[in-house]
Order: structure tokens, then sequence, then C-alpha cells
């Protein structure tokens, strides 16, 4: 891997870790709080931005990834 490669990985790295907290705090705002901080169509643009950055480094891919999981609720497991 170049040093160029390397560099851009490391961004992305850093880019994709701050997205995935932006989308976790817009997620309990709006699903537990029922107070969003932003537009629907603001939302997806995070959720396509992360998505291409997944795709363009697999490697970051992570199960827990908001474009792996499904709605908020869905994160964390219910009783029984």
């Amino acid at each position: 891997m170049t040093e160029a490669e390397d560099r851009a990985r490391a961004g992305a790295k850093v880019r994709v870790e701050e997205l995935r907290a932006l989308i976790d705090h817009h997620r309990y705002r709006y699903h537990v709080l029922d107070d969003p901080e932003v537009a629907d169509a603001d939302y997806d643009i995070l959720m396509r931005e992360l998505q291409g950055r997944e795709d363009g480094f697999p490697e970051l891919l992570t199960p827990d990834s908001p474009t792996q999981t499904g709605p908020f609720f869905d994160m964390f497991s219910l009783p029984k």
C-alpha cells in the first residue's frame, strides 16, 4: 500500500467514526427523545456518505455500523 493510500484509509477511518457517532446521536434524538435535530433528508445524506465510505474501504465495515443495523430499537436486546 502506498503512502497516499495509507493516508486515504486513515482519513476514511476517522470520517467513518465521526459519521457513526453522528448517526447514532440522531437516531437517539429521533427514536428515544422524539426531538430530532436534523431533517430526514440530512440524515439520509449522512447514511449515504457512510455507506459510500464503507463501500470504498470494506475493511472499515463492522456489524454494528448503522448501515448494518435496523432501526434504533433493533440495536438493543429487548427483554423476553
